[in-house]
């Protein structure tokens, strides 16, 4: 079983979906870091953005792994590298890039074969798991998003100020939502879940009782 949960940037979905996944006993997959992970190392290589070829052979000697929560880069621990405020910043650029969609989604895919699994990420009810049985899309007000998003910064020891951070996300949703390739948008068949007023707990149960609503009564699942 699959259930996808999209959002813009700042809307609660890794920590929604992880403690979804963690209520269910089901396998989480943050799309969004392995997109970080390669943005990550693109930076520190180098890469040119605009040249297609170079991307693509980055990506084919690339490995991203997910361990206990934690995600390596080539073998390497990038976790909290991965959330930089530059990487950020870089990241959007690099998930609109056609052949970095086209690369990466049979790894996604590959990720969760087999498994019970929740997955989050821009375009996962949409373009990678369309065949989702949940799909879940987590909004919020501009203003809440950059506001969750720069304490979490700050809780990381990072510098940076609320205007920025605002900024930061008012440019990464018109990237996502007018890219050519996969853009952010409302699966039709998706539940849409406003999370501007409702703590983190009244959102997860929202998602896993959507999830037993959808298997009530063909013992796939158990209250």
């Amino acid at each position: 079983m699959i259930v996808a949960i999209d959002g813009p940037g700042g809307s609660g979905k890794t920590t929604v979906a992880k403690l979804v996944a963690k209520k269910l006993g089901f396998f989480y997959l943050d799309t969004g870091a392995i997109y970080r992970a390669l943005t990550l190392k693109l930076m520190k290589e180098g890469v040119s953005l605009n040249d297609p070829l170079a991307v693509s052979q980055a990506i084919d000697r690339t490995s991203i792994e997910f361990r206990d929560d934690r995600v390596f880069l080539d073998g390497e621990d990038v976790t909290l590298a991965i959330r930089d405020p530059e990487v950020d910043r870089v990241v959007s650029l690099i998930a609109k890039i056609p052949v970095v969609r086209e690369k990466l989604l049979p790894l996604q895919r590959e990720l969760v074969k087999g498994r019970n699994s929740v997955v989050e990420g821009r375009d996962m009810g949409t373009v990678v798991f369309p065949e989702a049985e949940v799909k879940v899309f987590l909004t919020a007000s501009l203003s809440e998003r950059a506001s969750r998003r720069w304490r979490e910064l700050l809780s990381k020891g990072k510098d940076a100020s609320l205007e920025d951070v605002l900024n930061d996300l008012k440019r990464r949703d018109d990237i996502d939502s007018n890219r050519d390739v996969a853009p952010l948008k409302v699966a039709p068949d998706a539940v849409i879940i406003d999370t501007t007023y409702k703590s983190v707990d009244e959102v997860v149960e929202e998602v896993v009782q959507l999830v037993l609503q959808r298997y009530k009564g063909s013992g796939f699942l158990s209250p």
